[in-house]
């Protein structure tokens, strides 16, 4: 049984409520509207290769870079590009980690200290898989991806 969108024409993420008079605020997390969907076969491969380049590539220009011994704010900016790496091969926070990609690289265009060519192609594909989700090969679709529902008749 796959989940529904019927009669949800808006997503609540917070509301008020008042059970006894007074009003209390209710907040309503969901993770499933971060992404579009968990895809799996020809498609969710796609999205773990795409993943897996990601992340190596982030992996190893950030870890690389650390180990030439930049200034300052270049160890920030390599710190976050190791760590977003690391959160893309695994496929965990996905759509944050997709942006911050594309947040880095953006920083790295600006103090052009990389290659233009990786950084637009990594911020390109940060894009997309934050855009995407991560697939159902990930450790995001094990916490926030489908589940079934069996319903059982008494």
């Amino acid at each position: 049984m796959t989940p529904s969108k019927e009669g949800h024409d808006e997503a609540i993420f917070w509301r008020f409520d008042r059970p006894c008079g007074t009003p209390n605020l209710v907040v309503e997390v969901s993770v499933q509207r971060l992404f579009s969907m968990f895809p799996n076969g020809w498609p969710g491969r796609g999205l773990l290769l795409l993943r897996l380049v990601s992340g190596i590539l982030l992996i190893n220009d950030g870890v690389t870079g650390l180990l030439e011994g930049p200034p300052w704010p270049g160890i920030i900016r390599l710190f976050l590009e190791t760590v977003t790496g690391m959160l893309l091969l695994v496929g965990l926070w996905t759509p944050m980690a997709g942006i911050l990609v594309v947040i880095v690289e953006l920083w790295a265009i600006r103090s052009n200290t990389s290659e233009l060519r990786n950084c637009v192609a990594l911020a390109t594909f940060g894009a997309a898989l934050a855009m995407l989700g991560p697939g159902v090969q990930s450790i995001d679709a094990r916490l926030f991806g489908r589940k079934r529902i069996d319903i059982r008749e008494h």
